[in-house]
C-alpha cells in the first residue's frame, strides 16, 4: 500500500470518527431538547386540566411552555392531546382530547392510590399504531391521579430523519476527508516518490552521477539534501577506485615487464657466465622486493581513508612518533630524535601510525647522512619530519604527494611514489593538509597537520630522543 492510500485512508478514518462523534451527540442534543420540551407541555396540560381549562384539549389548540393555548395552525387534525383521570381505585375516566383509552401501569395506580400532590411519573406507550408520551400526575388527598399522553410519531419522523441527514452528511465529509487526504498525500509526497525513482534508476543502472533536486527545508528537503551528498561521495569514491585501479596498473606494469624478460633469460641461466647469473638473481631479487613494496603501499593507500574497523579515538600523536622512529631505527640504524607535546588528538590510531611512519621512511631514504639525526617534530596537532637531503626542487614541491610521483632526483632510489600519497589521505580525512618547504641548513621539511577541533589537551610537553643505541626522554 501506497503512502498515498494510507494517508487517504487515514484521512478518511478520521473524518468519519469527527462526523460519527458530532453526529451522535447533535442527534442525541436534539432528542433530549425535544423530549424536555414535550415533557413541558405535558405538565402544562396537566395543570390546566386540573385548573378546569379543558378546552386545552381541543383539537388544534396549540399549549405554550408556559401553560398559555390558542388555536393550532391550519391543517392540524388535532392536537394528539388525550387526558384522562385515574380514580384511587384505579378507574380511568375519559376527559377529553383524541379519542383513545389510555393504558394504567401499575405506577400509574400507586399515584392515585396514595400519592403525594404533583408525584409525577412518565413513561412511553403505544396505543394501536400510535406511540404517545404519558405523564401520571397524582392529586393526593384520595382524589386519584391524572393522566395526559401526547402523540410522538411526527416527532420520532422529523428525530429520524435528522439522523439519516446526519448519516449523508458524514458520509460526504468522509469521502470529501478521503480525496482532501489523497491530494495532500500526492502533494507531500511527490517529493518522496521522484526520489525513490532516483534511487530505484541508481539501483538498476549504477550510475551515481545523478543530480537529486532539493525543494524545500522540511524533512524531504534535507533528505533530498542528503541523498546528493551521498552520491557525491559515492561518485568521488567511486572515481579514486578507478584511479587507483588504473595507477596500479600502470606501476605494475615495470616490474611485471622486468620480471618477464628475466625468467625468459633464466631459461638459458646456464649458458650465463657467473657474474651475469648473479647479476640476474639479484635483479629478480630486487624486482621482487619492488614489486612486494608496491603492493604494500596499494594496500595502504586503499585502506587509508576512514572505515568502519578504523574507530576514532584518542590518539597520542608524541607515541605515533615514538613506534614510528623505533621502526624506523630498527630498519635503517639511523638516529631520529622526537621533539613532541603530549595534545592527544581524536582519530585513527593506524591510519595515524601509518602517515607518520611514511614521512620518517621517506627522510631516512632521501637522507644520505648518517652521522644527523632525522628530526620529528609534534606540536598542536602539528606534525613535521625534518631531513638533511639534497631538498625538494620548486617545481617538485606541489606534486610530492600526488600518487606514484617521483621527482627526478628520486628515480634512482627504490620506492614507488605512494608514501606521501598515504600521508595526504589521512591528513584529509582528519581535516587537515599536507605541507612541504626547504629546511634551514638544507633538506626538506614535510608534515601534515590534523583540524584544531580534533585535539583533546592532555599534559605538559616534552621531549623524546630516539637513537640506535637508546630511548631517552627530556623534560623541556
Amino acid at each position: 500500500m501506497s503512502i498515498r492510500t494510507k494517508f487517504a485512508l487515514a484521512f478518511a478514518l478520521v473524518a468519519a470518527v469527527v462526523a460519527g462523534l458530532v453526529g451522535v451527540l447533535s442527534y442525541q442534543t436534539a432528542a433530549d431538547r425535544v423530549t424536555a420540551e414535550i415533557d413541558r407541555t405535558l405538565r402544562s396540560v396537566t395543570a390546566a386540566v386540573a385548573g378546569g381549562q379543558d378546552q386545552v384539549l381541543t383539537p388544534g389548540a396549540v399549549v405554550e411552555p408556559d401553560g398559555d393555548y390558542g388555536p393550532g395552525r391550519a391543517g392540524d387534525r388535532d392536537g394528539g392531546l388525550v387526558a384522562q383521570s385515574v380514580a384511587a381505585d384505579g378507574t380511568p375516566t375519559y376527559l377529553g382530547g383524541r379519542a383513545v383509552a389510555l393504558p394504567v401501569p401499575a405506577v400509574s395506580r400507586l399515584l392515585a392510590a396514595s400519592g403525594a400532590p404533583g408525584q409525577t411519573a412518565t413513561s412511553q406507550i403505544v396505543v394501536g399504531r400510535d406511540t404517545y408520551r404519558q405523564l401520571t400526575t397524582a392529586l393526593g388527598g384520595g382524589r386519584g391521579a391524572l393522566q395526559v399522553a401526547v402523540d410522538v410519531d411526527q416527532t420520532r419522523r422529523v428525530l429520524g430523519g435528522m439522523a439519516n441527514q446526519i448519516m449523508w452528511v458524514s458520509l460526504a465529509v468522509l469521502l470529501a476527508a478521503a480525496g482532501a487526504g489523497w491530494l495532500l498525500a500526492r502533494r507531500i509526497t511527490r517529493r518522496l516518490v521522484r526520489l525513490t525513482g532516483i534511487a530505484e534508476e541508481i539501483s538498476v543502472h549504477g550510475r551515481v552521477d545523478r543530480e537529486v533536486p532539493v525543494d524545500g527545508r522540511d524533512e524531504v528537503g534535507r533528505l533530498s539534501a542528503s541523498f546528493t551528498t551521498m552520491l557525491a561521495r559515492l561518485a568521488a569514491a567511486r572515481d579514486a577506485q578507478e584511479r587507483l585501479v588504473q595507477d596500479a596498473a600502470h606501476e605494475l606494469r615495470t616490474p611485471l615487464t622486468s620480471l618477464r624478460t628475466n625468467a625468459s633469460v633464466l631459461r638459458r641461466i646456464d649458458e650465463l657466465p657467473p657474474d651475469a647469473r648473479d647479476r640476474l638473481v639479484a635483479d629478480l631479487q630486487g624486482e621482487t622486493r619492488e614489486l612486494s613494496h608496491l603492493v604494500d603501499e596499494l594496500v595502504e593507500l586503499a585502506l587509508s581513508g576512514p572505515s568502519n574497523d578504523d574507530a576514532e579515538e584518542a590518539v597520542d600523536l608524541a607515541a605515533v612518533a615514538r613506534r614510528a622512529a623505533e621502526r624506523v631505527q630498527h630498519r635503517t640504524g639511523r638516529q631520529v630524535e622526537v621533539d613532541a607535546d603530549d595534545v592527544e588528538v581524536r582519530g585513527s590510531r593506524q591510519a595515524l601510525e601509518r602517515a607518520v611512519g611514511n614521512l620518517v621512511e621517506n627522510a631516512a631514504k632521501f637522507d644520505g647522512r648518517t652521522d644527523e639525526p632525522i628530526d620529528v617534530r609534534v606540536h598542536q596537532g602539528r606534525v613535521t619530519v625534518s631531513d638533511r637531503g639534497p631538498g625538494i626542487a620548486a617545481g617538485d614541491a606541489a606534486r610530492v604527494f600526488d600518487r606514484f610521483y617521483r621527482a627526478d632526483t628520486a628515480r634512482a632510489l627504490p620506492g614507488s611514489g605512494l608514501g606521501l600519497a598515504i600521508v595526504r589521505d589521512v591528513a584529509e580525512a582528519h581535516g587537515g593538509s599536507v605541507f612541504t618547504h626547504a629546511r634551514p641548513g638544507g633538506g626538506a621539511e614535510i608534515g601534515f597537520t590534523v583540524d584544531r577541533s580534533r585535539l583533546l589537551p592532555n599534559s605538559e610537553p616534552g621531549h623524546v630522543a630516539v637513537s640506535p643505541e637508546s630511548i631517552t626522554v627530556e623534560g623541556t
